[in-house]
């Protein structure tokens, strides 16, 4: 198991040093899933705080009308990470997770294709530049010299995370050992009500017409941006530490942005990869906001 100041290398797997419990870790294979749980399952910057708080819309009424102040942290807790650990096993039914393992380190119990999971994708050049400022706002993650030194080493796996096409590709490659779903980032940007309605049929739950427009209503950037209970700046700050105070987490929450910072060679160069890597995984991929 290797380690630096910011990794920790975990069967083969990269995660933020400082925020994991090894011994919690060794134990993850055998935790006990319930037929009724529900996983967010992404690599990091994908819309997986996003869909914590669609998922904690759509399953909790009283959040939903704004009653309960928990923060979306504590409802739809990582499964890998300490911060905000509360007892699982105590939770009552249905339990929400959140996680950004690749699917070798999931519990054995996820296999049963009972437990849901909604697998969030994004596409990896907006990954790419979102994770370039994340990186850069916390001091929990190693600062890079600069965006192209950045993209060498989302390339190379040498972040949290690990190597993005190896864990997307996983995912769909071994989708039918799991009951998943798989949404896009985009789709969910382009159409949000069609994209919840989606995560109503899938997961089981029948909301009402008005309940279903409170739900993307509260889920929509802008107003996600200033509610504190699905906003991680104060969490993240508090865990981590900030070194850019005039960043935040929820920075644009679009798609596209990646055009403002991807030359054309390190665009066409990505392209290439993109290509070889992916030709055998018909996930559909938007770039640009006007695609159709």
């Amino acid at each position: 198991m290797d380690t630096d100041k910011y990794l920790l290398n975990f069967r083969g797997y990269n995660l933020q040093r400082t925020a994991v419990d090894i011994e919690q870790l060794e134990h993850l294979k055998d935790f006990e899933i319930r037929d009724d749980d529900v996983f967010v399952t992404t690599y990091l910057k994908s819309g997986t705080i996003w869909t914590q708080q669609i998922l904690s819309l759509i399953y909790f009424e009283d959040y939903r009308k704004q009653t309960r102040k928990m923060k979306t942290a504590e409802l739809v807790p990582y499964l890998e990470y300490s911060t905000h650990r509360i007892d699982f096993l105590r939770r009552p039914s249905p339990r929400l997770f959140s996680t950004h393992l690749p699917y070798y380190l999931v519990p054995n119990g996820l296999k049963n294709k009972k437990a849901k999971i909604v697998y969030i994708y994004r596409n990896p050049k907006d990954v790419i530049t979102s994770y370039f400022h994340f990186s850069n706002f916390l001091e929990a993650f190693e600062t890079s010299k600069n965006f192209d030194d950045f993209i060498q080493k989302f390339l190379d796996g040498k972040v949290v995370g690990s190597l993005w096409f190896d864990h997307i590709k996983g995912w769909y490659e071994h989708r039918e050992n799991f009951n998943i779903l798989f949404m896009s980032y985009e789709e969910m940007k382009k159409d949000l009500r069609s994209a919840v309605q989606k995560f109503c049929q899938f997961l089981g739950k029948e909301l009402s017409e008005g309940d279903i427009d409170a739900v993307v209503k509260q889920a929509t950037f802008k107003n996600m941006k200033s509610d504190p209970r699905a906003n991680y700046n104060d969490i993240l700050k508090n865990e981590f530490g900030i070194k850019n105070k005039d960043g935040g987490f929820l920075r644009k929450g679009t798609i596209g942005d990646w055009k403002n910072y991807f030359t054309v060679n390190q665009s066409e160069s990505f392209d290439m990869l993109f290509q070889k890597k992916m030709k055998d995984i018909p996930l559909k991929f938007i770039w640009d906001i006007n695609e159709k």
